[in-house]
């Protein structure tokens, strides 16, 4: 059951950018496979808001509900993500989790300290990148993502652009081709 719920938590995660916090306390009835849509009711600043999912990443979760009721019948919550023992997976222990298996792989090490977190900083930052490479106004746009990182503003979704030295290139990269000159 532990193996089945971190899998797919961890890959929720990194395809909706989700907070940890948000997918932990989704309920069975916020996740809707049929429509692909989940409802955060509990989101930061006591908002709530729909997040729509990639047809493969509902069919993941379909999956994950299936081995779910099959390993455990008899939840002792109405989680969407349960621990062995039925209950909800606590924050904590997905955390301990993710920096368990990322030690295991090599991935962590005393000079790099990937956190769960970092799922959501890659998914935004992914998106502004796939924008930028595809010619799309981000300007125009960046309040979609805005919205569906559950920003207040898209103040709070354009730090993602300062935060990534591939987008920074890239804008470098499009100015020129606009205006030419040095970069």
């Amino acid at each position: 059951m532990r193996a089945a719920s971190y899998e797919a938590l961890f890959g929720l995660l990194a395809v909706s950018g989700m907070r940890i916090g948000e997918a932990v306390a989704l309920e069975r009835d916020d996740v809707d496979l049929d429509a692909g849509l989940i409802t955060i009711r509990k989101a930061k600043g006591d908002r709530a808001r729909l997040v729509p999912l990639h047809p493969t990443a509902a069919d993941a979760l379909r999956g994950y509900a299936s081995e779910r009721d099959r390993l455990c019948p008899r939840a002792r919550s109405r989680a969407f993500f349960i621990s062995s023992a039925g209950t909800p997976v606590h924050p904590n222990a997905l955390r301990e989790t993710f920096r368990e298996i990322m030690t295991r792989i090599g991935v962590r090490t005393e000079a790099v300290r990937p956190r769960i977190h970092d799922l959501r900083h890659r998914f935004a930052v992914q998106t502004l990148i796939d924008w930028q490479r595809s010619s799309i106004k981000i300007d125009e746009h960046i309040i979609t993502l805005s919205t569906y990182l559950g920003h207040v503003s898209p103040a709070d979704t354009y730090w993602y652009l300062s935060a990534s030295p591939e987008l920074m290139a890239l804008a470098a990269e499009r100015v020129h081709d606009r205006f030419g000159g040095e970069r």
